[in-house]
């Protein structure tokens, strides 16, 4: 009965994503107004499972030959499970940052894949959710399940050394990611995206980044 009640549930979950799909349509940043015909457009080459209300956008950038080419040069492309929620373009209101109320994601990281992220010399993440899913688990040491940390300017971090990550709005907590990884250079390297016509958000183009030590 517990067997029987378990794939009730799933086709239930089945039939729900179905009608999703079929009389549904692409959730997109509010900023993005056209509607999107191809749905591989707005979709990355990791993508998996049904969830995220949004692409991680950073993951764009990268194609299945890129990303050979990255393992070709002697680097181990590891991949984790995001769920972007639409808050992510939550823009901050409050006049304080310790006024404003992180919105919460869920993340999964399969151990062996945590275990590959702990032993390598030097961790690149790709996009900002990345960055908060693998600090995430190395403050609580879960693996899997939501979180709602805020990487802010005293953040210490254990995990990511460097980062590749689109050009992101003003008073975002995505920016504010950023000035707590790499400090006041990204208002020169805002002012050189600007000065040099660089489209900025989800189809935008992107930075690589160190982090401050």
């Amino acid at each position: 009965r517990d067997f029987a009640r378990a794939t009730g549930r799933l086709a239930k979950t089945d039939r729900l994503d179905a009608a999703v799909l079929a009389h549904g349509t692409m959730p997109h940043p509010p900023y993005i107004t056209e509607t999107d015909q191809d749905p591989d457009r707005y979709q990355t080459v990791f993508a998996r499972t049904l969830g995220s209300a949004a692409a991680p956008t950073a993951g764009l950038h990268l194609t299945h030959e890129m990303l050979s080419a990255v393992s070709d040069r002697g680097a181990e492309v590891v991949e984790v499970e995001l769920h972007i929620g639409l808050d992510t373009f939550r823009p901050v209101t409050a006049t304080s940052l310790d006024d404003h109320t992180m919105h919460s994601e869920r993340y999964a990281i399969e151990p062996q894949a945590w275990k590959r992220i702990g032993s390598a010399d030097r961790v690149v993440a790709v996009g900002t959710t990345v960055v908060r899913a693998l600090e995430s688990a190395a403050v609580t040491g879960q693996l899997a399940g939501r979180t709602n940390l805020f990487i802010r300017r005293g953040f210490q971090f254990r995990v990511v050394d460097a980062l590749m990550t689109n050009f992101h709005m003003p008073r975002s907590t995505l920016l504010v990611m950023i000035d707590a990884f790499i400090g006041d250079r990204w208002r020169e390297l805002y002012q050189i995206a600007l000065e040099n016509d660089y489209r900025f958000l989800s189809f935008g183009d992107a930075m690589f980044v160190e982090r401050n030590k």
